[in-house]
């Protein structure tokens, strides 16, 4: 997988380490430098190739939108912040995602696959990273046959195992490639992996999956 280098800038010493910590959980990432303040990070950036930029915006002598503003060419950009209410302004500069301080592991977590899916060059295939059992595990997106809801958690069912997820299915319904359609309100298939569709239900291998009579339509013209 594509090494991914990595700038955080935050004057906050204990969210830049956070944010490091949490980096720490992905090989791919390397953290090439921890900057207190936007004018310290346009130093990095002209003798470093960074690819992913964690950014707060309420930082002392220039905010992290006002940096957003000026700077061409920006590596992708993730925000960290305190504040909300900055979040559609930020959008509008094609920033990948915005956390939320105090920002939980499984929200980072979504980010990374977010950056993941854009940092994949083509010839590689696409993957997920899971956060099961206190451990993340990578799964090949294209060997996905269909994740279900239960509750809180989620079931993705791969050709090789099935994970159980803390996650919704409309969470993960996010992450996967428009080719994942919805069939039911409990169920997310990957329309590639369908062999059939008999009556009311998708046929996967040995697994029949439930089409809702709300979403058949919308099921069928998918093929």
């Amino acid at each position: 997988m594509k090494r991914i280098n990595c700038l955080i800038i935050d004057d906050e010493p204990i969210a830049r380490e956070a944010i490091a910590e949490y980096c720490t959980a992905f090989s791919f990432l390397n953290i090439v430098a921890l900057c207190k303040n936007a004018l310290q990070a346009n130093q990095y950036l002209q003798t470093h190739q960074i690819d992913l930029i964690f950014l707060d915006i309420n930082m002392p002598l220039l905010s992290g939108i006002d940096w957003l503003k000026d700077i061409k060419d920006s590596p992708l950009i993730i925000m960290t912040t305190a504040y909300s209410e900055y979040a559609l302004e930020s959008f509008s500069y094609d920033v990948i995602d915005y956390l939320v301080k105090p920002i939980s592991f499984e929200r980072f977590l979504q980010s990374i696959n977010k950056v993941n899916r854009y940092c994949e060059n083509e010839t590689s295939k696409e993957v997920l990273f899971i956060k099961s059992e206190k451990q993340l595990k990578k799964v090949n997106i294209d060997n996905i046959l269909f994740v279900e809801a239960m509750q809180n958690y989620i079931k993705i069912v791969t050709s090789e195992q099935s994970i159980t997820v803390h996650m919704s299915l409309k969470t993960i319904k996010e992450l996967l490639p428009d080719y994942f359609i919805q069939t039911h309100k409990s169920y997310v298939v990957s329309k590639y992996k369908v062999d059939e569709i008999v009556g009311n239900q998708v046929i996967i291998k040995d697994y029949k999956i439930p089409i809702s009579v709300r979403l058949k339509k919308e099921v069928l013209g998918s093929f």
